[in-house]
């Protein structure tokens, strides 16, 4: 059928299947599904879990939207704004997303439910905090070892463990390693210390070593109490709720106090960009260079859902923790490095999109970021200019000029070959793609903001 677009990545489960239709996403459940899933809604635990925010609700479709002849039943799950990844996360979205998964299983239990697999790419942001999205991985619970206990130590415990020795933010493990980090990669990777504690051994060291001893066929599986499953669990939460993520100083982490000492810019600021999208509409953004997320909340607050993206994950951690700790649910916090955004990857490169396709939104924003890709990673205007048009409608750009002290601090460190870095050339390349609604020099500063709209056809 024209109208059905089937997700490319739901091959991996034959319980049912993720498609589109008339730009609405469904899912299908699969009549061999049919026991698992009925118990999973009559036995009250989907009911549970939707009422303590922790699952995203469906409603039921009466239809076969596909035709498919092994249809059980259709549902539409509530949208989820943006689609992100867990090599897009910080360290404390990552645990956080483990914790969920972890309580998701204890949750579960009284209802005779249990999670098949163990996957942060099935926890999506929401509303502003982390919620499970995959119906279809909630089986009915047997007396057996759990079957995600190993994808979840490759997948959440030994990323946040690596992490957490190395004292290094590294979201880009699981772009390496998007099924999960082989538990005797993860085991060389951890110091020979990481062996005292006690729950590390067992869930990695010990784990790694039994795991890969050959099992006879004949072998049956092992008997595993609920309550020694959910001992497994809670010693697993112990283990990730004592992991901290690393401290260090950030590149930006200290942007706004420095800025703020200049001479009221950035309230200045603020004023030119406030009055600029009171008289337009706009209810999606992305903030590229977003920091801690200043200018990302002035866009919530004004209810324009916004992804806050920063190349520092140390920005986006502190981000991340400002929004749980408070009540906005229109930021989402990204880890995206825009010289080498998120690629599109798996099978035929189209199981998970790339940052720039799923990215379409009403505005950018680029604030005191242009020098940093044009003279800090050497990106030619009118690349930066082809990659803001390809998300955005519309663009809020600060063209820094180059006797600002940043950038005469940046050229001490390397030799200045930026002949055309110049206010006329940075307007000449993004002429290519935009138009230049309006232009404003912010007061105390020679810098300039630019309006600019896409050149549509």
């Amino acid at each position: 059928m024209p109208d059905i677009n089937f997700h490319p990545s739901s091959y991996r489960d034959p319980s049912g299947f993720v498609f589109e239709k008339n730009g609405v996403l469904y899912r299908q459940i699969s009549s061999l599904f049919k026991e698992h899933f009925d118990q999973f809604i009559e036995s009250g635990c989907y009911n549970s879990l939707v009422k303590k925010n922790l699952i995203i609700p469906h409603e039921d479709i009466h239809a076969n939207l596909t035709g498919d002849a092994s249809l059980y039943k259709t549902i539409k799950p509530q949208k989820i704004e943006f689609i992100s990844y867990p090599y897009e996360w910080s360290f404390d979205m990552l645990k956080d997303a483990a914790l969920l998964t972890l309580q998701l299983v204890k949750e579960g239990l009284p209802f005779n439910m249990i999670l098949k697999d163990a996957t942060p790419f099935n926890i999506q942001w929401h509303n502003g905090r982390l919620i499970f999205i995959d119906t279809l991985s909630f089986e009915k619970y047997e007396e057996k070892p759990w079957i995600a206990y190993r994808q979840f130590c490759e997948n959440f415990l030994g990323p946040l463990l690596i992490m957490h020795y190395s004292k290094h933010q590294l979201p880009s493990l699981l772009l390496s390693w998007p099924d999960g980090i082989p538990l005797p990669v993860v085991q060389s990777l951890l110091p020979k210390r990481s062996r005292f504690s006690l729950h590390t051994y067992l869930h990695v060291h010990l784990h790694a070593r039994v795991s890969g001893k050959k099992r006879s066929n004949t072998e049956q599986p092992t008997h595993l109490s609920k309550q020694k499953l959910i001992n497994l669990i809670s010693s697993l939460q112990v283990l990730i709720e004592r992991l901290k993520p690393p401290e260090q100083k950030s590149t930006w982490s200290e942007y706004y106090d420095e800025a703020g000492k200049r001479n009221d810019y950035l309230e200045q600021k603020k004023k030119i960009i406030i009055n600029w999208i009171s008289n337009v509409d706009i209810n999606t953004a992305v903030d590229l260079g977003a920091n801690e997320g200043e200018f990302a909340r002035l866009l919530s607050e004004r209810n324009i859902h916004t992804l806050a993206a920063d190349f520092d994950p140390y920005c986006i951690n502190k981000l991340y923790n400002r929004i749980k700790a408070g009540v906005q649910i229109n930021i989402q916090p990204l880890v995206i490095d825009l010289a080498n955004p998120t690629p599109a990857i798996g099978v035929n490169n189209k199981e998970r999109s790339s940052f720039i396709d799923r990215t379409k939104v009403d505005l950018v924003l680029a604030l005191a970021l242009i020098h940093h890709l044009a003279i800090g990673r050497n990106i030619p205007f009118d690349m930066v200019a082809e990659f803001f048009s390809r998300v955005g409608k519309k663009l809020i750009i600060e063209f820094i000029p180059k006797d600002d002290e940043k950038i005469k601090l940046m050229l001490q460190q390397k030799k200045d070959i930026y002949t055309s870095y110049s206010e006329p050339g940075f307007i000449s390349a993004f002429e290519k793609y935009f138009h230049v609604e309006d232009r404003k020099i912010i007061p105390g500063s020679e810098r300039v903001l630019f309006l600019m709209t896409r050149n549509e056809g």
